[in-house]
């Protein structure tokens, strides 16, 4: 395992605290063990989120993708902060038939990823083709009413940032994860404010750099974390899209 780092950083001050923080290829995720509130709001996250995203501002080859809807709040201040292009990344979990919370995979408009214990079983086949169907014509919708006829971003040779504004199991930001590699990318940073660890360590085995501010161990859920994290509905969403690329 490589080295382990005693310090953390919120916004641009780094102070000594008795947690590690796991490095990737020189790149590293801080991890902290609060259980209190330690955002305002998602806006806030998202400032917090840009010193260690810097490295990558103004890079022609970078891009940002925000999870709707709250992700959006995030991605647009990453893409103001950063001068990078903003999108929206449209995909949906495939639930287990009987515990539909639990991601067995995700589909986007071009591809559809099944975990591997799922893939080859037969008897989910059927199941799969039939909500993959039905989730590709809502996705259809959704990133029409989103970006109107503009087209989505190339990833083809593109760092590709995908921001949320946290992540509780990681499932179906994995699956999200394994749909962007078929676009065939040359880097995926996953940046979140918050996540429990292990959640983090399943993403660091399919992104290529993984940066949060924070992985408690007492994590319950990712508002627990915030001061205000109300819904964010369609219409806040895509202005803060449009907004961003102006």
């Amino acid at each position: 395992m490589p080295a382990l780092r005693t310090s953390y950083r919120m916004g641009t001050s780094e102070r000594s605290v008795k947690n590690y923080a796991v490095y990737l290829n020189n790149n590293y995720c801080f991890i902290t063990h609060w259980g209190l509130a330690m955002f305002k709001d998602r806006f806030d996250a998202a400032h917090q989120l840009v010193p260690l995203l810097k490295k990558y501002s103004a890079n022609p080859d970078a891009v940002i993708l925000a999870v709707p809807r709250g992700g959006l709040q995030l991605g647009y201040i990453l893409a103001r902060e950063l001068h990078l292009p903003l999108d929206a990344v449209f995909t949906k979990k495939i639930g287990y038939p009987t515990q539909p919370e639990f991601a067995i995979g995700a589909v986007s408009a071009k591809h559809i990823y099944i975990s591997p214990e799922f893939a080859d079983l037969t008897e989910f086949r059927e199941y799969i083709e039939e909500q993959a169907l039905a989730l590709r014509t809502t996705l259809l919708e959704r990133a029409q009413l989103y970006r109107g006829n503009k087209p989505p971003l190339n990833l083809t040779n593109k760092i590709v940032i995908i921001v949320d504004d946290g992540v509780a199991t990681g499932h179906t930001l994995l699956a999200s994860l394994a749909l962007i590699q078929e676009d065939k990318p040359q880097k995926i940073v996953v940046a979140l404010p918050v996540a429990p660890p292990e959640a983090l360590e399943r993403l660091r085995e399919h992104a290529d750099e993984v940066v949060c501010l924070s992985a408690p161990q007492n994590f319950l859920g990712v508002g627990q974390f915030y001061e205000n994290f109300e819904q964010v509905d369609d219409k806040e969403a895509i202005r803060l899209l449009h907004e961003a690329n102006l």
